[in-house]
C-alpha cells in the first residue's frame, strides 16, 4: 500500500508489527507514534494500529532527498499492531494483505521470542507481498544484564534470511526511530525502482522499435513490374 490518497497527505504505507506476546511490540508503537511508554500495557487483542504523519522536510527528510523527489510531499505511517497470542493469529493474517513493511520483534531476555522468529517468517512470508521489507528488531535492550539472545545472533540470523537488523529499547527510545526509518526508506527504495522501470517501459512502448527496417514497396499490390519492349 503505497499510493496518493487525500489532500491530507501524498502517500501510505502499511507496516506490520509482528512478533511472540510480550516482546514489546505496543510499546514499540506507542514510542514511535506518540513518544509514550506505558510499563503497565496489556497484550493486544486482534489488531490495533496508530497513524503518524510525516513531512518530508521534517522526520523523513533522508528518506525523500534519497531521490530529490517529492519535496514537501507528506507520507502517513500506518503501522499495525498485531496480536502475539496463537489465538488471534488467525485474526491477524488478513492483515498482512497490503502491507509494504514489516517489523519483526523478539525480546532479547527470552530465547524462545528468538527461535520463534523462523515461525513468524514463515507466516509471514505465505500471506504478503514477495517484496515486503522486513526488518528484525532485538527489543529491550536496556536489560543487557538479562540478556538470553547475544547480538551476533540477531544479526547472523537476520543476515541469513536477507533482513535488516537492530536492538531497540522502547523504555529508552533506542533505535525506535531509527528502525522505521530504514524500513520507509527501504520501502521508498523499491518504489522508485518499480516507477522508474514503468516509465522506461511506457517510454519503450511510445517511440517506434529501432533496428527494424520496413520496406513500403514490399506489400502484395506493390509487387515490382519488368520493364516493358516496345
Amino acid at each position: 500500500m503505497a499510493h496518493r490518497v487525500d489532500h491530507e497527505y501524498d502517500y501510505l504505507f502499511k507496516i506490520v508489527l509482528i512478533g511472540d506476546s510480550g516482546v514489546g511490540k505496543s510499546n514499540i508503537l506507542s514510542r514511535y507514534t506518540r513518544n509514550e511508554f506505558c510499563l503497565e500495557s496489556k497484550s493486544t487483542i486482534g489488531v490495533e494500529f496508530a497513524t503518524r504523519t510525516l513531512q518530508a522536510m521534517g522526520a523523513l527528510v533522508v528518506v525523500w532527498s534519497l531521490a530529490n523527489l517529492v519535496e514537501g510531499k507528506t507520507v502517513k505511517a500506518q503501522i499495525w499492531d498485531t496480536a502475539g497470542q496463537e489465538r488471534y493469529r488467525a485474526i491477524t493474517s488478513a492483515y498482512y494483505r497490503g502491507a509494504v513493511g514489516a517489523l519483526l520483534v523478539y525480546d532479547i531476555t527470552k530465547r524462545q521470542t528468538f527461535d520463534n522468529v523462523q515461525r513468524w517468517l514463515r507466516e509471514l512470508r505465505d500471506h504478503a507481498d514477495s517484496n515486503i521489507v522486513i526488518m528484525m528488531a532485538g527489543n529491550k535492550s536496556d536489560l543487557n544484564h538479562l540478556r538470553a539472545v547475544s547480538d551476533d545472533d540477531g544479526r547472523s540470523l537476520a543476515e541469513r534470511e536477507g533482513l535488516s537488523f537492530l536492538e531497540t529499547s522502547a523504555l529508552e527510545a533506542t533505535n525506535i526511530e531509527k528502525a522505521f526509518q530504514t524500513i520507509l526508506t527501504e520501502i521508498y527504495h523499491i518504489i522508485s525502482k518499480k516507477a522508474l522501470a514503468a516509465q522506461e517501459a511506457a517510454t519503450n512502448t511510445a517511440l517506434p522499435g529501432q533496428g527494424t527496417t520496413i520496406n513500403v514497396n514490399d506489400g502484395p499490390g506493390n509487387a515490382k513490374k519488368g520493364c516493358c519492349s516496345t
